[in-house]
């Protein structure tokens, strides 16, 4: 039987790409499941099937050839996707702190590699280069928490743009210098070449868009016109002597205002980019990287350790330095630091442009220790910057008490989504959606039915147009419209998020996962990925017998629910159930969140029988299981992750249920939550993420291994 290893590594061109295509499929769901930067999973990949990995893969000419094109496209994006309006009104303060966050970390970085580590001049001025860039690792966490008009935040989006494009400036002359002469002439023929370059672009690409793109609207043709604009920019800038990473930039720049975010250009082109050039250039790095390095001396651990240490203390001087010069608080000079700390794209591509330099006796300038360590930094750096911005985020919320304004309510055009699919319930989960409606505003309910795109589609079509008929006939009992649609779909969580879009829901009331046959988990098939994946209200019931023989609502509250911008939402639908069943409803909850609680409960809805019970912890909710009759209603008031009221108890929040509340009647309200799903993807940011961690499930499984 002949050996596995002669097989390998791959020289079948089609079999070579399968193993890449599985990688960009698999890499971000492993990644996701290990809370790693999914960028960092690519690059961990193209080390594992390298020559100095498993030696899968060889580093062919596609490698080459997709790998430049990835590049390209990063920087391209980098450049798309930045605010330009923003940073037209805020430009002295972001020119400020642009300047700080790449002239400090520049400096510290350059003397550190310099002195410390022994690097050439060019070396260090490359490593200097590298962390003087930043990009916005952590800008998803900002919307989540609703921060994005905040001045620290729109600061540290445009010092980004101005860190990023000097960076890119002070790499294109040190390539210059490294490649010619240091003379005057030289320098000052460099100069010209360069200000010729940036306004022959700046006056034809701005007038060749507006033609085409007004003259030709075929999605193709847009699309490739946009790449030849993207190459085009890049081989002039080449011509002139600087990297075409410079001219992609500049020409993403340029285009930024032809191109909106949101449009389906913008989408097709980062579609592409997402899809096969920048995960093929990414993982063509991790090919290039040498793990057998870390096991053979502490060498590189020094080179880590300088990178992450004086990399990250050049970023928090500019930021903190930077808050004090524009006033601002200190919590807005967390947010600054954690935004700009981390290096990822522009690092990479910077140093994949140091890796053609050579130094005076015709060695690399970037050798395999420092390749590797800058790959290493990436990933802490990364780290580093979701921590701090995480905490920053919850800081500023709380420092400018932004309590959710009561007003909203009498606002509010509601328009509650009812998903139905079992006949036994649907009718309850329509009698729960009329006690919380606002009579005076007479919105319409509306009834959805999803099916999947299966073969037996006409079959389950047909059904839920008869359970939605049977629905409306209940709601219209009481005078009460309903509009409904049977939807496929091949994602209930997608048919769902598609249908709440389209009607402009508020809301979404939908049942609790019972169906154990379907599915063993807690939430089902379907309902992680739909509180995941919608930022507004969303009511999941579970009800074991009528509404109308309910005797009393208990509420768990958790502290800073406050702070969230659904808190006056959820707890008018409490108070409307409440009041037209006649029944008891306690809450229970921290002091200051109760106060607000019962002050609402008093101006709006005084004849409430309500109380109020300190709970002091979220660890009490099992003592409070005790109090729970069958003929109560027990409402979880939970939150998202990455939200301000969020806490790791929430996490346990589905064994404590099965384990406490069994067979009681149940009520899980996600509330409305800042910010908006990202509908977009981005290089540094992709679509899908994982909400439960590889260490999550790690723990779980050791806490019930202890606590059986």
């Amino acid at each position: 039987m002949s050996s596995l290893p002669q097989y390998f590594p791959i020289t079948d061109p089609t079999l070579g790409f399968l193993v890449v295509l599985l990688i960009i499929l698999f890499a971000p769901i492993i990644m996701g499941k290990l809370r790693i930067p999914h960028i960092i999973g690519m690059v961990i990949a193209g080390v594992l099937i390298s020559q100095y990995g498993l030696n899968i893969l060889e580093r062919d000419a596609s490698f080459e050839l997709f790998g430049k094109v990835g590049l390209y496209y990063i920087m391209f994006l980098a450049a798309l996707e930045m605010d330009m309006e923003g940073l037209k009104k805020n430009k002295y303060r972001m020119l400020t702190f642009g300047l700080l966050t790449s002239l400090i970390p520049f400096a510290i970085t350059y003397f550190t590699g310099k002195d410390m580590l022994g690097y050439s001049v060019t070396a260090s001025l490359l490593l200097g280069c590298i962390m003087a860039s930043n990009t916005l690792v952590a800008y998803p966490i900002v919307g989540k928490y609703g921060l994005q008009r905040k001045p620290s935040v729109i600061v540290s989006v445009g010092s980004t743009m101005i860190a990023l494009f000097l960076a890119l400036v002070m790499l294109a002359i040190i390539v210059a210098s490294n490649q010619g002469n240091s003379s005057w002439g030289f320098w000052i023929w460099f100069a010209v070449k360069f200000v010729a370059f940036c306004v022959v672009l700046i006056f034809f690409i701005p007038r060749l868009a507006r033609w085409f793109l007004r003259r030709y609207s075929d999605a193709v043709m847009q699309f490739i016109f946009v790449l030849v604009m993207l190459f085009m920019s890049a081989s002039l800038s080449e011509a002139i002597g600087l990297e075409g990473i410079f001219g992609a930039f500049l020409a993403g720049l340029i285009l930024n205002r032809y191109i909106p975010h949101l449009s389906p250009l913008m989408n097709r082109i980062e579609f592409i980019g997402n899809a096969i050039f920048i995960p093929y250039f990414l993982i063509g790095v991790g090919m290039l990287i040498n793990v057998r390095l870390l096991f053979q001396g502490g060498g590189i651990i020094w080179v880590v350790f300088c990178f992450v240490l004086f990399g990250t203390l050049g970023k928090a001087l500019a930021a903190y330095v930077a808050s004090l010069l524009l006033k601002m608080p200190l919590s807005s000079g967390h947010m600054m630091f954690g935004l700009t700390s981390a290096h990822a794209a522009g690092a990479i591509a910077m140093v994949m442009v140091g890796l053609r330099l050579k130094n005076a006796d015709g060695q690399p300038v970037v050798d395999d220790v420092m390749l590797n360590g800058i790959v290493i930094m990436i990933l802490f750096t990364c780290i580093i910057s979701s921590l701090v911005t995480e905490y920053a985020a919850q800081r500023i919320i709380l420092r400018d008490k932004e309590v959710a304004s009561d007003e909203l309510p009498e606002k509010d055009d509601e328009r509650m989504l009812v998903p139905v699919k079992y006949p036994e319930y649907a009718e309850q989960l329509v009698n729960l959606a009329i006690l919380m409606r606002n009579p005076k505003l007479n919105r319409a309910l509306i009834g959805l039915n999803v099916v999947y795109d299966d073969e037996n589609m006409k079959a389950n079509q047909e059904r839920g147009r008869e359970l939605l008929d049977k629905v409306t006939k209940y709601a219209a009992a009481t005078d009460i419209p309903m509009n409904t649609q049977v939807r496929v779909a091949a994602n209930i969580a997608n048919g769902i998020k598609h249908a709440f879009k389209e009607f402009q829901a508020s809301e979404v009331v939908i049942g609790l996962h019972m169906h154990f046959n379907v599915s063993t988990k807690f939430w089902g098939q379907f309902h992680q990925s739909l509180f995941n994946g919608l930022n507004q209200q969303i009511i999941m019931a579970r009800l074991m017998q009528p509404l109308n023989t309910l005797r009393r609502i208990q509420v768990a509250v958790p502290s800073r629910a406050q702070y969230e911008p659904g808190f006056y939402r959820w707890l008018e639908r409490l108070s409307r159930i409440a009041e037209s069943l006649e029944c008891r409803i306690t809450f229970n909850g921290r002091d200051d969140t109760l106060a607000l609680i019962k002050e609402y409960i008093q101006n709006r809805h005084a004849d409430i029988r309500a109380g109020y019970q300190e709970m002091e912890h979220w660890n009490s909710m099992p003592q409070l299981a005790k109090a729970i009759a069958d003929d109560h209603l027990f409402v979880v008031v939970t939150a998202r992750k990455g939200t301000v009221s969020f806490k790791n108890a929430l996490e346990r929040l589905p064994e404590e249920i099965t384990k406490y509340f069994s067979g009681k009647n149940l009520m899980i309200i996600f509330p409305d939550q800042f910010g908006s799903t990202m509908d977009e993807m981005t290089f540094a940011q992709p679509q899908h993420t994982e909400e439960l961690s590889a260490y999550d499930m790690l723990n779980g499984w050791l806490h019930k291994k202890i606590h059986p």
